[in-house]
């Protein structure tokens, strides 16, 4: 098996928390700048900045996997990913369809446009995306399965927009990949979590400016940079697994 470096929690420009540096050649850069091998790209409610991320990633060596960090109605943050452009589409759409027409407040939280790889702006979102979309955490995860896809609650031990500060506890119905971890995770926390033990843990920079990509991240130990292979990691199969996080 081979062991890879993974950050899979990022924002791009495109987010309304996004440093107008990240744009996708600025991330694909300092990627491997810092020895990564494997990025998530997860701009709050919409996936348009992926494909050139991902193909600019490609060109460079480093696997882009494309998703979206979903707001649920219960204003949970989850991390969505898809093994390709057709279902990561679809997801697009149904993500456009729920999420509230709410318009973003340009002075506060600053133009949520997407950029092509010479960095020349190709559109503007004129919704603000880090509103709650009108979906359940359980559906958001029904239609992530429906696709395929992969379901990961993020930053669980945050006191804001996450499972546990949202709900209180761990559905009993929720089948996550993995759980995500913020990059500051207490000990106590996990001490009082025990249930976690029976998930992956992720840890990642959710990297909202170019110097925090990296600086946080997990090591996965399996034998290819495929979607499919880190599903498996996520799940401890077939000898893939994730053995350490930073």
């Amino acid at each position: 098996m081979n062991q890879f470096k993974a950050d899979l929690h990022m924002h791009t420009v495109l987010s309304p928390c996004g440093s107008l540096e990240m744009n996708p050649s600025v991330i694909v850069d300092e990627a491997l700048k810092q020895g990564l091998d494997i990025i998530g790209i997860t701009d709050h409610n919409t996936t348009k900045q992926c494909k050139v991320v991902f193909e600019l990633g490609k060109e460079k060596g480093l696997v882009v996997i494309c998703g979206a960090e979903v707001t649920t109605k219960e204003e949970v943050h989850c991390l969505t990913f898809f093994e390709n452009f057709e279902k990561l589409e679809k997801f697009e759409s149904y993500l456009d369809n729920y999420l509230p027409d709410v318009p973003n407040d340009t002075e506060m939280f600053g133009h949520q446009v997407w950029v092509n790889r010479e960095e020349e702006i190709v559109g503007e979102e004129s919704r603000l995306l880090i509103s709650g979309i009108d979906q359940s955490i359980e559906e958001v995860e029904a239609k992530v399965r429906s696709l395929g896809g992969l379901f990961i609650p993020a930053h669980v031990d945050k006191g804001r927009f996450s499972l546990y500060s949202q709900l209180g506890f761990m559905p009993f119905d929720l089948k996550p990949d993995a759980i995500g971890l913020s990059a500051n995770v207490k000990d106590e926390f996990l001490a009082n979590h025990k249930e976690l033990e029976n998930y992956t843990l992720l840890r990642s920079s959710d990297a909202h400016q170019p110097d925090l990509i990296g600086s946080h991240y997990s090591i996965f130990e399996m034998e290819h940079r495929t979607f499919e292979e880190i599903r498996m990691a996520l799940h401890q199969t077939n000898g893939r697994r994730v053995c350490r996080t930073v």
